[in-house]
């Protein structure tokens, strides 16, 4: 009893992450396909960009396990290599939405006033847009490619966590020991850095986690339209688009790809939602 009581909390929640799962399935497929990503080079059959016109439309089997496209393209090898891109889009651009929608909860949750009514204005202001809206016109800014991609991306991911931190700041500022803190002259750097950030953590990387899922998609969506990562460049959403016009002569092109999204984008989800339980203290009990 003893111990469970001295138990820190983050080692409680991951106690009850490994008893869902769900989630310590969607973990360990997470993990596989950081995997594969990481060792693409190795993992490929073919190189992913090399065209072979007298191997075009082949169908799955022998030497192309899952086929080739209309340029001759080793299917299996661009979603190995497509996994790199795809996974760098979503972590890039979740970080991106992360940091600065944290930094603006901070502010306008802690100093308030017309402060937190200039950022929130503007946070109403972004989520008029949908989000595949936004990143389209910031993409129209910035010109097509992976940078801007995730640039577009992040930025239009960072209300949720903005509005998400400002919520969780307004509840904890008003607890005993920040008043305590503020009461004894702590600075208002070290009162956010001690006491309201750690406090504000676990629902960022619960909405993190499932974020990740949302940029993938987001990303792969804007690829398709032609706006994000170019050709010859591997990307889940760039091949769905190279086989749409190919749906029923060659189905390969599009299936592997669209069930290689589907499977990373339910992982995700399955693991956000166990974080989500796990670090919820109303079930901690």
């Amino acid at each position: 009893m003893t111990e469970r009581r001295s138990e820190s909390p983050w080692r409680s929640a991951f106690r009850r992450l490994r008893r869902n799962r769900g989630a310590m399935a969607g973990l360990y497929l997470v993990i596989f396909l950081v995997a594969v990503a990481a060792l693409a080079d190795r993992l490929a059959l073919h190189d992913p960009i090399r065209v072979t016109p007298d191997a075009a439309l082949r169908a799955p089997g022998g030497t192309n396990p899952l086929g080739t496209d209309v340029l001759g393209r080793d299917i299996l090898s661009r979603l190995v290599h497509g996994a790199r891109i795809s996974l760098r889009v979503g972590l890039v651009s979740v970080s991106i939405a992360a940091v600065v929608g944290t930094v603006l909860g901070l502010l306008a949750g802690f100093y308030g006033r017309w402060l937190d009514l200039t950022v929130m204005r503007l946070i109403d202001l972004m989520l008029a847009f949908p989000n595949v809206l936004l990143a389209l016109a910031i993409i129209a800014i910035l010109g097509p490619s992976i940078f801007n991609l995730m640039i577009a991306v992040g930025i239009s991911a960072t209300p949720g966590y903005a509005r998400l931190v400002r919520g969780s700041v307004l509840s904890t500022k008003e607890n005993v020991y920040v008043e305590a803190a503020v009461a004894v002259g702590a600075g208002d750097g070290l009162i956010i850095r001690r006491h309201i950030l750690p406090n504000v953590l676990a629902p960022i990387i619960i909405l993190a986690t499932l974020g990740m899922a949302g940029a993938i998609l987001t990303g792969a969506a804007l690829s398709f339209l032609g706006l994000g990562v170019q050709p010859p460049t591997p990307e889940w959403g760039t091949m769905l688009s190279d086989g749409r016009n190919y749906l029923r002569k060659a189905w390969w092109i599009t299936t592997f790809p669209g069930l290689t999204i589907m499977i990373t984008v339910l992982a995700i989800n399955m693991l956000g939602d166990g974080l989500r339980d796990a670090l919820d203290p109303r079930l901690k009990t």
